[in-house]
């Protein structure tokens, strides 16, 4: 028997409802066998959704609902930093290493201004898939339209560990001195 397509606002109040509840990403693939509609017409719920103002991001892994974590306190930076491609997975992982969310990749390109990309890693495993799907698809990694020079919103429950993965990412020379 055919499973029934969902439609329309019952099919973005389930996506909402799936990603609230969710603690890690969901694919458009997904949402599309619950749903038994097609991935496009999820990546345009998702748009309607976003265009509500609900706090829904497209990481590596799939979609987040960014929640605030029972009040938990966050610490944030911006690292500026500078290395090839074929390093980023090494900087990733140190950083995660040390208790760190990686948010986003920043640069600043000549004509389109200023770019960001969601990452959303926060252990070794969703590094490991992040760059499998960077190498899979082909893609290119956003530091080569700038020579390497990018910027890293990263977040931690704990001051300390931004303390020590900055220090680690200047020790590795990852880091752009001011």
């Amino acid at each position: 028997m055919e499973q029934k397509k969902i439609l329309g606002e019952e099919r973005r109040r389930l996506i909402l409802q799936l990603l609230k509840e969710s603690s890690t990403p969901i694919t458009g693939s997904d949402f599309s066998e619950k749903t038994n509609v097609s991935r496009q017409v999820i990546v345009g719920d998702i748009t309607l959704l976003k265009a509500k103002n609900e706090p829904i991001i497209a990481t590596s892994q799939g979609y987040m609902y960014l929640k605030n974590n029972s009040g938990m306190l966050l610490f944030e930076r911006t690292f500026a930093c500078r290395h090839s491609p074929a390093e980023t997975e090494r900087e990733l992982n140190l950083l995660v290493d040390h208790g760190v969310t990686v948010k986003d990749v920043r640069i600043e390109h000549a004509v389109y201004g200023d770019l960001i990309a969601s990452i959303m890693v926060s252990n070794r495993q969703e590094v490991k898939q992040f760059i499998k799907k960077i190498h899979s698809t082909k893609a290119s990694f956003l530091s080569e339209l700038t020579g390497g020079i990018h910027l890293h919103a990263v977040s931690s429950s704990s001051e300390k560990a931004l303390d020590k993965a900055e220090a680690a990412m200047k020790a590795e020379g990852f880091l752009i001195e001011s």
